[in-house]
């Protein structure tokens, strides 16, 4: 999987498969870079039939609510982009909580980045309202078993809490304190390809939040010239500007990520009246 664009799911969206066979497929994948607590880590997770049967259940709400995808293939695809944004930043001098409080390394880092990236919203399975609260407390039972062979104590408790923090700091006005929070929070609001969107609008559910999303056509994350960190994102109708402005810059704003990352969208194409040619979010 390439680092430099952000992978999209199928268009059609997941197909519904008895329960079995749904859980068996869902299978994460990452570029670890050799770091094995990362490596143990996600391989706990996808030997872990609950934490996936909590990734179907998911989506099956999301489905009752036609909603955008909130299956394992958006849990992947926030985890890829987290790292990428985590990676990033490290190699741009930012440094990561885990380092600057527990003097850990930014490889702790990334495993933090992916436990909130996973684990963010299996609350989902319970009810879509709060359920970045109801992540916190079906997290916090997982991950003593998800930490077993990477952390022991303290190390696995301070490890597991800082999962939590970037867990319920994805919320709305969830005010993220560390740099790995903040990392989760944009990557979650970085799912935003049309991919995800197209089941909603194609039944017909017309808003802001469908439409916009739909004129999203690609995402790139790539190492900045002036900040740490240069989003790219491609547009095919103006109505994307909402997703921009709206949406990611909220994410942004006021959590350790704001002044280092750069925003930059363009429209493509002469299908509509040309409102703008592009956007900057600085």
């Amino acid at each position: 999987m390439s680092e430099e664009r952000v992978p999209t799911p199928d268009p059609a969206g997941p197909s519904r498969k008895p329960p079995r066979e749904a859980v068996e497929e869902a299978q994460v994948r990452a570029p670890t870079r050799g770091n094995r607590k990362l490596e143990s880590f996600l391989a706990a997770i996808n030997g872990d039939e609950q934490v996936r049967a909590w990734w179907y259940m998911a989506q099956v709400h999301a489905e009752r609510l036609g909603m955008s995808d909130h299956s394992w293939v958006h849990t992947q695809i926030v985890l890829n982009i987290a790292l990428r944004l985590l990676r990033l930043l490290v190699k741009g001098g930012v440094e990561p909580a885990v380092v600057a409080d527990h003097s850990m390394s930014a490889r702790d880092a990334e495993v933090v980045v992916a436990g909130g990236a996973l684990l963010h919203d299996v609350g989902m399975s319970i009810h879509r309202a709060e359920h970045e609260a109801y992540s916190l407390f079906l997290a916090s039972g997982a991950l003593e078993r998800l930490l077993a062979d990477c952390y022991r104590e303290p190390e696995r408790t301070i490890v597991a809490a800082e999962i939590l923090h970037a867990i319920i700091g994805h919320r709305s006005r969830g005010e993220p304190y560390t740099l790995e929070a903040g990392v989760v929070r944009v990557a979650d609001a970085l799912d935003m390809a049309q991919g995800r969107t197209r089941i909603p609008l194609q039944s017909g559910q017309e808003g802001i939040h469908s439409i916009s999303a739909a004129a999203v056509d690609e995402v790139r994350i790539e190492a900045g010239e002036e900040r740490p960190v240069r989003i790219e994102i491609e547009l095919n109708n103006s109505a994307g500007i909402f997703q921009v402005d709206d949406l990611l810059a909220t994410k942004i704003r006021g959590t350790p990520l704001e002044g280092r990352i750069e925003v930059v969208a363009r429209i493509e194409g002469e299908s509509e009246k040309r409102l703008l040619s592009g956007f900057r979010l600085a």
